[in-house]
């Protein structure tokens, strides 16, 4: 390799383009919103302009051809006025010659009368009476001038405005008027652009003020925020129209979506904390039971009234570990539908909820042979949280009356189309209005509630696993009561 292409060499490598400078560089299609607007307003401009050009040249050409009317009639006036060979023809005919036409004809009451001669013509004049002329022939008029040719003439028709009678006539050649029009769409256009683009200059800054540079904000704060959640965000401007109001709802939906995202890392490092510790705890939690049992045997008075609080303590922790761990799934199984007797679920739901004919009591109120479609072990959650939450609402008022007895819950059920409903109320003080709009969130329990407050979160989620629904029909001091919806049968 000689000298001179190792040299070359070394310049092209120092003149390489980077990769990303190459992407630059290379000409792109305008796919922005600033560009697109660019485009829209130099499209609305253009047709604003012709919208302007296109009558002007008509008014231009009209006014053209009505001064050189005006100008043969005044002088055929002056030359008809003069004694009788007080001018000769020549003169006269200069005269008539001053306003650029080259034949004048006079009709009054019928006769038309020749006041200056048309010389001969290669070609027939072309014929525009302005008396009648309608706004599509006005604006064709120049097209057809601009494009004539040199030895075109016009034989244009107008009623006298200084004399009497019918109609004047002149004939005049066109290439004058075709090269006055283009001077004057010259001008025109070069004043309409500069017009224009000022125009169109001071619309794109403001909309660029006013709508893109709002909008390329709020696109860079979506931008920020896909990246990293904890980007904080520009404080929302205080404007009151629609950019304002997207910049504030923005601001307010990032803020939400944070806030849930928090709670859900929250949530998911409390599941893999209970996940770690539930085998200890469950063993814990046997030999806990396994040596209750052994003491529910003691004669001993003080052990036997300990040990009821005991086995409450116990099912409450083995409780609290089943549910946070049932909340911290992913998703809930599929449910096996099968044809459930709702009075068996019920009776079974209200053993495992603590209802006792003693204490408090379950009701029913169910046709017989009513059945659900469900999956039996998800029904028994939803009936036993929802029976063992009034059981523990009803225990805990300090304010029940000997006359309420210890508390019914009562259990209804009845058709409605496909759909079976049942009811489940309680004669308890009801849910406290501050709870009830965010009862079925997570983690949200009355302050005498003894649960972790998912028991009627797990519940909903089941329910809609159905298909079907829970809801809270009603509360007060009369009672609380939920709604519970599932398939029946076919």
């Amino acid at each position: 390799m000689s000298l001179g292409d190792d040299l070359a060499g070394k310049v092209r490598e120092r003149l390489r383009i980077p990769a990303d400078w190459r992407e630059r560089l290379t000409p792109h299609a305008p796919d922005g919103l600033s560009s697109r607007l660019l485009l829209l307003t130099v499209a609305f401009t253009l047709a604003v302009e012709a919208l302007i050009i296109a009558p002007s040249a008509a008014s231009f050409h009209e006014r053209w051809l009505s001064d050189r009317l005006q100008a043969a009639e005044l002088a055929s006036v002056g030359v008809e006025a003069l004694p009788y060979n007080a001018v000769d023809d020549n003169t006269a005919e200069s005269m008539l010659r001053i306003g650029g036409v080259s034949a004048v004809a006079i009709s009054d009451q019928g006769v038309m009368r020749q006041l200056l001669q048309a010389p001969q013509l290669t070609r027939a004049p072309d014929f525009i009476d302005l008396r009648r002329r309608g706004l599509a022939a006005r604006l064709w008029d120049p097209v057809v001038t601009l494009n004539g040719k040199p030895d075109r003439s016009i034989r244009v028709r107008a009623k006298p405005r200084y004399r009497s009678g019918d109609f004047i006539d002149v004939v005049a050649p066109a290439e004058p008027l075709k090269l006055e029009l283009r001077a004057f769409l010259l001008n025109s256009l070069l004043v309409s652009m500069l017009i224009s683009i000022v125009a169109g200059a001071l619309l794109y800054a403001g909309l660029a003020f006013l709508v893109l540079q709002p909008l390329r904000r709020v696109t860079r704060s979506i931008e920020g925020f896909a990246a990293d959640v904890e980007t904080i965000a520009p404080t929302p401007s205080d404007r009151h129209d629609e950019i304002g109001r997207v910049e504030r709802e923005l601001a307010r939906m990032q803020d939400e979506v944070r806030q849930s995202l928090r709670a859900r890392s929250r949530l998911v490092a409390l599941g893999e904390a209970v996940a770690k510790i539930n085998h200890d705890l469950r063993n814990m939690l046997t030999s806990a039971q396994m040596a209750s049992e052994r003491l529910a045997s003691s004669a001993d008075p003080q052990v036997a009234k300990a040990m009821p609080r005991l086995e409450r303590a116990l099912g409450r922790a083995a409780a609290l570990t089943r549910n946070v761990l049932d909340y911290g799934k992913s998703e809930e199984p599929a449910p096996v539908l099968i044809r459930i007797p709702l009075a068996t679920a019920a009776a079974g739901a209200a053993e495992d909820a603590g209802l006792d004919p003693a204490g408090v009591r379950l009701t029913k109120a169910i046709p017989a042979r009513f059945a659900v479609v469900a999956d039996s072990d998800q029904l028994h959650r939803i009936l036993v949280n929802l029976m063992r939450n009034a059981r523990q609402a009803i225990e805990a008022d300090s304010t029940r009356g000997p006359r309420k007895g210890k508390g019914v819950i009562r259990i209804a059920a009845e058709a409605d189309g496909d759909v079976a409903v049942i009811l489940i109320a309680d004669d308890g003080p009801g849910i406290p209005p501050r709870l009830s709009e965010r009862l079925f969130e997570p983690f949200v329990s009355g302050k005498a509630s003894e649960g972790t407050g998912l028991g009627l979160t797990i519940s909903r989620e089941l329910a809609a696993n159905h298909g079907g629904e829970l809801r809270l029909v009603d509360t007060g001091p009369k009672g609380t009561t939920f709604e519970i919806r599932l398939p029946l049968p076919l």
